[in-house]
């Protein structure tokens, strides 16, 4: 039997991996509230455009899809040697 390849792995793989991180209970709330005050829009719409996306009916831009990786992944902090550095002066 033959299955055809994705021809959007990458696409594929992110869509698996963020779908697993917003079936977290309130996460997907969260996100869209995020995105709500940085791009405007009400977070009810951010809510139903993130579970499109989810289902694939839609897909994100590039810049979308890298945002709602930066929301995901959380505020990087600061090092510890930068905060150091930082009283130095």
């Amino acid at each position: 039997m033959f299955t055809a390849k994705s021809d959007r792995p990458y696409f594929e793989t992110w869509l698996r991996r963020t779908r697993r991180q917003l079936s977290v209970s309130g996460r997907l709330s969260e996100i869209a509230l995020l995105l709500s005050r940085e791009e405007g829009g009400s977070a009810d719409s951010w809510r139903n455009r993130l579970r499109d996306l989810l289902e694939g009916e839609e897909a994100p831009s590039v810049d979308l899809l890298i945002q709602i990786d930066q929301l995901l992944a959380g505020k990087s902090q600061e090092t510890p040697s930068n905060l150091a550095q930082d009283s130095l002066f």
